[in-house]
């Protein structure tokens, strides 16, 4: 029985130990979405951190969405069009050519 006890008061603590964990966090609490928490964390891997708190601010802060998750995710698709366009249109600038 106190294995049990034990185990429920280790599940209480947290054990972040990087800063993209910490973001991820941040952003599904901010969102009020703590189901979809490691999809946040990953997100924090692929994005600049503070562009993920400001989006996930500025979702949060709209009253007529009702989910702000879905939504917040529906943004950072946005994102990757943006990246990958401005990706492709640094190629066509050098050429198409890699420099090393």
């Amino acid at each position: 029985m106190d294995y049990l006890k034990l185990l429920k008061e280790r599940a209480k603590k947290s054990r972040v130990y990087s800063p993209h964990q910490s973001i991820g966090l941040t952003v599904a609490k901010i969102l009020g979405d703590d189901q979809h928490k490691s999809l946040y964390i990953k997100l924090a891997k692929e994005y600049k951190n503070a562009d993920l708190i400001e989006l996930a601010r500025s979702v949060a802060e709209k009253k007529n969405v009702n989910n702000k998750g879905a939504y917040f995710m529906k943004l950072t698709e946005k994102f990757k069009k943006d990246k990958h366009n401005e990706n492709t249109d640094h190629k066509k600038q050098d050429g198409g050519k890699v420099s090393a």
